[in-house]
């Protein structure tokens, strides 16, 4: 049975977390034998002539990728789709028809779910992905049971448990015990407006990425921008946070809402460094958290320093150490062969 996989090539691969999960599957498929099958986007320019040259290609690669595929094999597709592709259904639908393909889908994002970015667009393509799937790998139960609901069966459901972070350069080095807490991520207080109420928060922060503008906040320190292979050897110490939304005390809007069914990437790399974490006790993976004794879960960072008080260099070094043992298998991609062990094995059933 031959595998492959699609893999999308944009103009430019920047280098920040929204690129790395999908390089990430895409490095550990290919790995276990996923041959790349690539779909490229010329350019991010809309006027008419840009347009019509990248959906032209979009159709190129797509009848290219039919050609190439075998019957009776297997398909990874890497959801959402960001854009509308010419071919892409058309070329699915007949791997499925005329090939017998079977296709397992990874989801990234469910952007009814999500809310902030949610149109007919990413209606349809999740509509088109829930009737070519034939496994699907989700994030986590809370996600697991929303398909579910959807409509899709149970038995062709993956749980993924946490995203993997790669790390060729990753050491088993347990961290220094600090009170100190780590915000990694876009910094922009409109996006994330909780982060305008930090100063009311009576402990300190470290804080990484793009739009810091909490200058005047005496409990904040900022250390700029650093690129996403770079990260993980600046996380020496402290704790990091996974958090969203508006308010300090609970998360709420489209982005703190997203927490109770997705599996924050910032998890991912906080682990991977072996950094105990804190995270809100209603997210989906407050449980991952729990189960593996990684970190702590709070309903509002005003808790953060009641916590702390029972929390002693001894205790803090436990939850280090158990951070240190998921983040070895982050580090080589295990949750990801994992879950597509069970696809593939799902999949032919």
């Amino acid at each position: 049975m031959k595998k492959y996989q699609i893999y999308e090539k944009m103009p430019a691969q920047i280098n920040h977390a929204v690129s790395k999960a999908p390089t990430d599957v895409a490095e550990i498929a290919k790995d276990m034998g996923f041959e790349e099958l690539y779909i490229y986007k010329t350019s991010n320019k809309y006027d008419f002539k840009s347009k019509l040259k990248r959906q032209f290609t979009y159709f190129k690669d797509w009848r290219s990728a039919y050609k190439s595929i075998e019957n009776n094999s297997v398909l990874l597709l890497q959801h959402p789709f960001r854009t509308r592709q010419l071919g892409r259904e058309k070329y699915l639908k007949k791997l499925k028809e005329k090939k017998s393909v079977k296709i397992i889908s990874l989801i990234h994002d469910v952007e009814e779910l999500r809310q902030s970015l949610f149109n007919d667009y990413y209606k349809e393509e999740f509509e088109s992905m829930l009737n070519l799937a034939d496994v699907i790998i989700v994030h986590n139960d809370s996600m697991l049971d929303f398909f579910v609901k959807k409509g899709f069966d149970k038995n062709k459901l993956v749980n993924l448990n946490i995203f993997d972070y790669l790390r060729k350069d990753y050491q088993p080095a347990v961290p220094e015990y600090s009170e100190n807490i780590t915000i990694a991520g876009n910094l922009d207080v409109k996006k994330a407006t909780y982060l305008k109420d930090l100063n009311t928060i009576q402990n300190n922060f470290i804080l990484y990425g793009p739009n810091y503008s909490l200058h005047d906040y005496k409990n904040c320190k900022y250390h700029g921008i650093v690129p996403t292979s770079e990260m993980p050897n600046k996380l020496k110490s402290g704790w990091g946070l996974i958090w969203d939304g508006t308010r300090v005390d609970t998360c709420n809007g489209p982005t703190g809402n997203y927490l109770q069914y997705n599996n924050p990437h910032k998890l991912s790399l906080y682990l991977s460094s072996n950094l105990p974490v804190i995270i809100w006790d209603k997210a989906a993976e407050a449980r991952f958290v729990r189960d593996n004794k990684v970190g702590i879960t709070v309903s509002s960072l005003r808790d953060i320093s009641d916590k702390f008080n029972n929390i002693d260099e001894l205790k803090y070094e436990e939850y280090a150490e158990n951070a240190k043992k998921i983040g070895e298998k982050l580090s080589s991609g295990f949750y990801t062969k994992r879950a597509l062990e069970k696809a593939l094995i799902d999949v032919l059933n």
